[in-house]
């Protein structure tokens, strides 16, 4: 196979071209991935990635004041869940929108901002089942948003964190976790066969596969999150090693040895876990059939085999820096992707190998 068949776009879109520039503007990686998923499957993953990373970006930017940001990711849900929302409620998303894109520094994301009005009406484009299936997830996802914002909205001055293991997992689930639902349930319903395990099994691992790679994210992460006041590593589990938050976002701005030192074990019980969520979801992708959809749903637990790899040879000192992929190691994942014709075995080999279990 080709490697400009594999990647080949669809011809026929709901999105337009515009549309498709931002999304690449705002992940290429999941772009790449939403042009590798059957085509009965683009428009639904595609509206609700945009419809997320639009929620997000107005969760995301503590420039602006806290309550100015709450308003508006309410209405924002509000207008997203509720197929009768008013038109005075997507009027006022409108206002607030553009006032909100103005004061965007990022290019890619005042364009997203600029052109949510534009995208919402694509919601309506969809069939009912997979309306409600959009707005289910966005429901979950704007909820861990809301929770992230009342949490850790006041900003660095005082730094906030998660209290239990238990609502780390929540959490992951909220906004990570429900898209591996969500992806399954579309599978499901528009290719029959698709898998070759149980629906049932395919939705948690799909669930697992997602609350994996939120923690990958959190991670990698870990100093900006710290800088920016908020703690993912929960306090019961940093008081299991006589941390806290204070001193781990200490450690992350100065390197502070002993810290990072006593931080070793729960930074390796932590990508542990994720490399074991990131197992589930090559799992999910290798009892796919269709070859498309095999590819789309590797590639992400492919690269955070890869970037658990790095953070491993990086240690705690990661809290310090930025690690992640480079760029000539992801073109070469895709070489070996495309020329291997991504079959099962090949895939599979691919992982053990990223992940470090085999020479490569």
């Amino acid at each position: 196979m080709h490697i400009t068949t594999l990647f080949e776009r669809k011809k026929h879109s709901v999105m337009s071209t515009t549309q498709r520039q931002i999304l690449r503007g705002v992940s290429r990686s999941f772009d790449l991935t939403i042009r590798l998923l059957p085509g009965t499957l683009q428009a639904p993953v595609a509206i609700a990635y945009l419809l997320a990373r639009a929620t997000d970006t107005v969760a995301d930017t503590t420039t602006l004041p806290l309550a100015e940001r709450q308003v508006l990711l309410d209405l924002m849900t509000e207008v997203i869940t509720a197929p009768g929302a008013s038109t005075e409620h997507h009027s006022e998303l409108a206002r607030l929108t553009q006032a909100f894109a103005a004061q965007q520094t990022d290019p890619h994301e005042r364009a997203l901002m600029q052109a949510l009005p534009q995208c919402l009406p694509l919601l309506q484009t969809l069939g009912e089942a997979d309306q409600a299936s959009v707005r289910l997830v966005l429901s979950h996802i704007t909820q861990g948003q809301q929770q992230d914002m009342a949490r850790f909205g006041h900003g660095p001055q005082t730094i906030q964190a998660l209290n239990t293991e238990t609502e780390l997992a929540n959490y992951t689930w909220l906004v990570a976790g429900c898209v591996g639902e969500f992806w399954t349930e579309l599978c499901g319903r528009h290719l029959p066969g698709y898998a070759r395990l149980p629906q049932a099994e395919m939705m948690h691992i799909g669930r697992q596969y997602g609350m994996g790679l939120q923690r990958l994210n959190i991670v990698r992460d870990v100093g900006a999150d710290l800088a920016a006041g908020r703690c993912y590593w929960p306090v019961e589990t940093l008081a299991n090693v006589g941390l806290t938050p204070h001193m781990l976002a200490h450690a992350a701005q100065t390197g502070h040895t002993e810290t990072l030192q006593k931080m070793a074990p729960l930074y390796t019980q932590w990508l542990d876990r994720t490399q074991a969520q990131l197992a589930d979801g090559m799992r999910y992708a290798l009892a796919l059939k269709p070859l498309r959809l095999r590819v789309a749903t590797a590639l992400p637990a492919l690269i955070g085999a890869r970037t658990v790899a790095l953070l491993r040879q990086a240690g705690p000192s990661a809290l310090t820096q930025r690690v992640k992929m480079p760029r000539h190691e992801m073109r070469r994942l895709m070489w070996h992707i495309t020329v291997g014709w991504a079959s099962p075995s090949a895939l599979e080999s691919q992982f053990r190998q990223l992940s470090g279990d085999t020479p490569a």
